[in-house]
């Protein structure tokens, strides 16, 4: 039996695969939880595991370079609506979203996952013109973030690392940042620091509405087979992504089970109404795999790629995967 290795978080949509539930024919999986920030600077440089969660946005900026060891599959490990990831500094005046240009705004990364979503949103939905935001990158809440992959971004474009000592939170509260665009709060805000605010509050509403309106749930994190283990197993690709799908279809039918138990199993107050309003909003199966259930949503993301100078030219969709699972 052939033996590989297989490394992602422990979200509900993977564990199945993680603890032995589902499984490969004639494959051994010796499977790694690891959090996104251990994985993500490992897929980029090292690349140690065969199979591996990947930065949606550093695969499409590799792909575009033909620099990945890795080739995606279409499985969203991590999705989510960002609308609610900007935070300002209340002295900075920001009051609403076309405040945010010219200002001076925090990222751990420029070309993260989350900060293309952002920046798309702001220029599609609200009209700002992101170019014009003053970049600083560096550490959330602990300091020493850098870019994981090396950029070519126009000259226009105003990008720095905050000091190595500094976070993003240290620089906002000293008032070296307006904002900070993150996909975690900063220290100060989750301490309920009243210096610190988040500019979309309640953001569920103007998502909930993003959805009905644009139907893109967007897409974080992907599945990625080293290019070298599928030239060896060129099955391999539809294998991994049916096993996922697989995973995905009992994590679905354990949140509807719980939703609807007789006993709260979760420690979420409000977990069968959060079931029940995200069923009324995006329907029973709204946490998709493949191609064809979220082509709005990847045209979106290579055009934000595109238009925020990451990738040299347009990529399509159907470039992203492996053709087996498109």
């Amino acid at each position: 039996m052939t033996e590989l290795t297989l490394a992602c978080w422990d979200y509900d949509r993977a564990m199945p695969v993680l603890d032995g539930s589902v499984t490969i024919n004639n494959f051994k999986l010796n499977c790694h939880i690891e959090s996104p920030g251990v994985l993500f600077p490992l897929a980029v440089t090292e690349a140690p595991f065969d199979i591996t969660e990947l930065s949606f946005a550093s695969y499409v900026i590799q792909l575009s370079r033909d620099e990945c060891p890795y080739i995606g599959l279409p499985i969203f490990l991590s999705r989510a609506f960002r609308h609610g990831a900007i935070y300002v500094r209340k002295a900075s005046g920001i009051t609403s979203l076309q405040d945010l240009e010219g200002r001076v705004v925090g990222v751990p990364e420029y070309a993260m996952t989350l900060a293309v979503w952002v920046r798309g949103i702001l220029s599609d939905e609200y009209g700002i013109d992101t170019d014009k935001l003053k970049y600083r990158t560096g550490g959330l809440n602990e300091p020493g973030r850098t870019e994981r992959i090396n950029l070519n971004l126009p000259s226009h474009i105003e990008l720095e690392e905050l000091e190595p000592s500094v976070s993003l939170n240290e620089a906002i509260l000293d008032g070296k940042l307006d904002a900070i665009i993150s996909p975690a709060p900063p220290q100060s805000f989750s301490d309920g620091d009243a210096r610190v605010i988040r500019l979309i509050d309640p953001a569920g509403p103007v998502e909930r509405e993003y959805f009905k309106r644009t139907k893109i749930f967007p897409p974080m994190h992907i599945v990625g087979i080293k290019k070298a283990i599928i030239q060896k197993y060129p099955s391999l690709p539809n294998d991994v992504y049916n096993l996922f799908l697989d995973a995905r279809k009992i994590a679905m039918e354990r949140v509807k089970e719980v939703a609807q138990s007789s006993a709260n199993r979760e420690m979420s107050p409000w977990y069968s109404e959060a079931y029940e309003y995200a069923v009324s909003i995006m329907g029973a199966d709204y946490w998709t795999y493949g191609l064809a259930d979220n082509s709005a949503d990847l045209q979106a993301f290579c055009r934000y790629c595109y238009s925020q100078h990451l990738t040299s030219r347009l990529m399509s969709p159907e470039e992203l995967f492996h053709p087996e699972t498109n």
